[in-house]
């Protein structure tokens, strides 16, 4: 018997034909060891047998023009202590085979890399850099978040205990360096270097550890500079101290004390800086803890709690009042008020009645509710939510790319102009020298400061992010908070955002009159009946509301067949006899030849009442016209207005028809209308208006959406829309209001405010300090930056991109008060 050979599905980008399906066909079946390639232009898969590499395989996709997605890998980077550390950590991986993308967060510790590389590769190639990697597994986003803060708490109850110790330390040292002389003078030198021994040993341990090694790989970084002053300045003293014949006369300075003030300075410094770390990703944080460990399964009539983990689909939970959903379900029995704050940003509580879906990490207020499971893991919505806010926070502007050259380049630039200084005072200097040449070599090592640089976006991307997340409004690039601050245009779909996206059939109008001895109301019935029938094979909401209709009447369901959707103008089937039926748009009309006075007279009143009229026709006859109300939302007219309040221009792409189109605009203030769009020109809209405003932002919800989300600057996707809609986003947001989208763009503003601000100060900060701190001031003013002073000065730097960083939480949305600068 012949063994199976193994099998193997890859999904397949970029094929729009035959043609397409059969070149990939082609390439595949070219690789040796495939026995055999087929490929699927409809599910857009390749499935293939044989013994080939699945790294062969994807090589193969890509050379024949299309390519492989492949899920990101996620990596646990530890060791990190500065910009240049994750720059160089990043570098590393993005010059691996196989690597498309990589993207390595200081604040969070976790690096992101897409591509065909294995993840063991990954993590051996970061490990030779010096730096601790493991994989976290695929959409376990909250455990690793959770680990991150775990190791963040504990690095930050060290960083107190050497804070501590060290500037006990530096006391000591400060006391018999200006107190009154209590000890012997030839003992008072071997205290200070015993007491600065200790210190580096113990407190300043950590910067030797990680900054030599980083060093002789001729990958330095700031503990490497921290190493290197500290370092000179204790050898330095160490010779003065056991050997000072060998110290030229007027040289022999002791500078323990600066030792120790540095390491104490450089120590606060991280502290203050893990402290705002933590503060940062505070928002996502929260996000993580909102779904509780066990949940009160149901089974046999008995009530017992498991782990989630344990909780499969279709499992019966039952809620208590006052507890958290657990996982995203459907209610069977009760009925409560939910609090959905923190997913949805809405503050009042949503009634929510057996039949309702309701979402894992809301608050059940005042009633038990029996819930059947409908999702669990990383199925859940809220999974969903915490990883799209990882992701976000991990992502990277395009004004970071500046800002990663220079860091990369910083500190080989910095021990170059330390090693410059040396020479230069040793050469140029006033006696002592040698004195003056260690002293300001140590000042320039200790002054320069890569980390507030590398700080100054990835801290703002997670308390931006963060903060859109708690007002229901998700990132799913981070980049988006660039793009999105910069929109000169907003453009929005009409039916289900614009409007409430629960349109109502109000009228039907009958127009065929060849059977007048049947009654009105029969035949009404009939037509609708037969409409609902074919509305059923659609999603769009005009058809769920002649569906609905038919079901508020109890009318029997009638039977119909060969359904087909004509996109952006309705759809076609035949009636149980064989006989046609045609519903949809005035064009879809044109298309079919049918024309009928009375129908468009009706039609044209309707739509300037803000009414859709859909045609229907059976057996090539035009014999209802049905009216379609969905009323606006009631935060368009605001949102409209915040949005020209901020000098953002307005407009709407909709495939409904002219009259409708611009009542809804009338009726919203919004300034541009385009109608009548079929859905594969609603990209080709949103080009024309690039074009003559420049970046635009489009918010949608539906499939016919999705072009004109992926070719928008920005796209924002309603997430009661459908999953491909949210997919060609790049924001996501959460509510049904409408204040979203300006609050999105002020917030994305503020932001970009925030990053600026950050970048100058702490390019300012390197350009003016290092200068002062080689000496550039003593040939005009004798002023002299000591090591320590210019330790403090580092750590500042720091601290205030993050307390900068920080004002983003005060941020409040449009409307409300307190907003910090920068938000309009």
């Amino acid at each position: 018997m012949t063994a199976t050979p193994p099998f193997l599905t890859l999904p397949i980008e970029g094929m729009s034909c035959a043609a397409c399906s059969m070149r990939v066909e082609k390439a595949l079946q070219d690789v040796p060891g495939v026995r055999t390639a087929r490929v699927n232009l409809a599910t857009g898969t390749a499935q293939i047998t044989g013994t080939a590499t699945h790294e062969a395989l994807i090589i193969a996709v890509e050379q024949a023009g299309y390519s492989v997605p492949t899920p990101p890998i996620q990596l646990k980077i530890g060791g990190m202590s500065c910009a240049a550390c994750s720059v160089r950590v990043e570098k590393t991986l993005k010059d691996l085979p196989g690597v498309r993308t990589a993207h390595v967060n200081l604040t969070t510790g976790i690096a992101r890399i897409t591509g065909t590389a294995p993840a063991q590769t990954l993590i051996h190639a970061v490990r030779q850099t010096g730096f601790e990697a493991d994989a976290i597994e695929q959409n376990n986003e909250r455990d690793a978040i959770q680990e991150h803060q775990t190791r963040m708490v504990q690095e930050l109850r060290n960083l107190k205990r050497d804070l501590l110790f060290s500037f006990i330390l530096w006391l000591i040292i400060m006391a018999m360096e200006h107190g009154p002389a209590l000890i012997p003078t030839h003992l008072h030198a071997i205290l200070q270097w015993a007491l600065a021994s200790i210190a580096l040993l113990g407190p300043g341990r950590r910067f030797y550890k990680a900054g030599i090694p980083a060093l002789l790989r001729r990958h330095p970084n700031m503990n490497s500079l921290v190493s290197l002053g500290t370092g000179a300045a204790y050898l330095y003293s160490s010779l003065v101290v056991f050997f000072p014949s060998l110290m030229p006369e007027g040289t022999q300075h002791l500078y323990f004390e600066s030792v120790l003030s540095i390491i104490t300075l450089v120590l606060l410094g991280r502290f203050l800086e893990a402290r705002a770390k933590g503060r940062t990703s505070a928002a996502l944080e929260k996000l993580t803890r909102l779904q509780p460990q066990e949940a009160h399964l149901l089974t046999d009539g008995q009530c017992r709690d498991v782990p989630i983990a344990q909780i499969q689909p279709d499992d019966l939970l039952l809620i208590r009042p006052g507890e958290r959903v657990p996982l995203d379900g459907v209610i069977l029995e009760g009925e409560s008020h939910l609090d959905e704050s923190l997913l949805t940003g809405e503050p009042m509580p949503t009634l929510r009645r057996s039949g309702d879906m309701i979402i894992g990490g809301t608050v059940n207020q005042e009633g038990a509710l029996t819930v059947r499971a409908t999702a669990t893991g990383a199925d859940t919505m809220l999974a969903r939510i915490i990883s799209m806010v990882a992701q976000a926070q991990a992502g990277k502007l395009p004004i970071q790319s500046l800002v990663d050259k220079v860091t990369l380049w910083f500190v080989p630039a910095i021990i170059l102009l330390a090693a410059l200084t040396f020479c230069l005072w040793l050469v140029l200097g006033p006696q002592p020298a040698l004195g003056y040449a260690v002293a300001n070599t140590i000042a320039v090592l200790i002054a320069a400061c890569p980390c507030a640089m590398g700080l100054a976006t990835p801290t703002a991307i997670m308390v931006g992010t963060g903060k859109a997340a708690e007002m229901g409004i998700l990132f799913r690039k981070g980049e988006a908070l660039q793009t999105l601050g910069s929109a000169r245009l907003v453009a929005f779909d009409k039916t289900g955002t614009l409007t409430c996206g629960q349109p109502r059939l109000t009228d039907i109008y009958l127009l065929d009159k060849t059977t007048p001895e049947i009654p009105v109301r029969a035949t009404e019935n009939h037509l609708l009946a037969l409409a609902a029938a074919v509305e059923r094979q659609s999603d769009h909401p005009m058809a769920l509301a002649i569906v609905r209709a038919a079901e508020e009447r109890s009318l029997p369901p009638a039977t119909v067949g060969h359904a087909r959707t004509i996109a952006g103008r309705g759809i076609e089937a035949q009636d149980e006899h064989g006989k046609s039926l045609h519903i949809g748009s005035r064009a879809y009309m044109k298309t079919l030849g049918v024309y009928n006075a009375e129908a468009n007279r009706i039609a044209d009143s309707l739509s300037q009442k803000g009414a859709s009229p859909l045609y229907m026709v059976h057996d090539g006859k035009l014999v209802a016209l049905m009216a379609i109300t969905d009323p606006v939302r009631p935060s368009a007219v605001k949102a409209i207005t915040a949005l020209k309040l901020r000098n953002i221009r307005t407009a709407m792409i909709t495939g409904d028809i002219e009259a409708t189109a611009q009542h809804i605009a009338h009726l919203t203030g919004i300034e541009d209308v385009i109608a009548q769009v079929m859905p594969q020109e609603k990209g080709n809209a949103i080009k024309d208006l690039q074009k003559i405003h420049g970046s635009v932002a489009f918010i949608g919800d539906g499939i016919n959406d999705a072009p004109a989300l992926a070719q928008a600057d920005t796209g924002l996707a309603i997430s009661h829309g459908t999953d491909i809609a949210i997919e060609a986003a790049d924001l996501v947001l959460t509510g049904e209001n409408l204040m979203s989208v300006p609050n999105a763009i002020t917030l994305s503003r503020a932001t970009l405010t925030i990053i600026r601000e950050n970048l100058f100060w702490a390019f300012a900060y390197n350009i003016v300090l290092l200068p002062v701190a080689a000496g550039l001031l003593y040939p005009f003013t004798g002023t002299l930056l000591s090591p320590a002073l210019a330790a403090g000065a580092m750590a500042f730097s720091s601290i205030f991109v993050l307390c900068n960083t920080l004002r983003l939480l005060r941020f409040r949305p449009v409307g409300q008060a307190d907003t910090p600068a920068g938000n309009g």
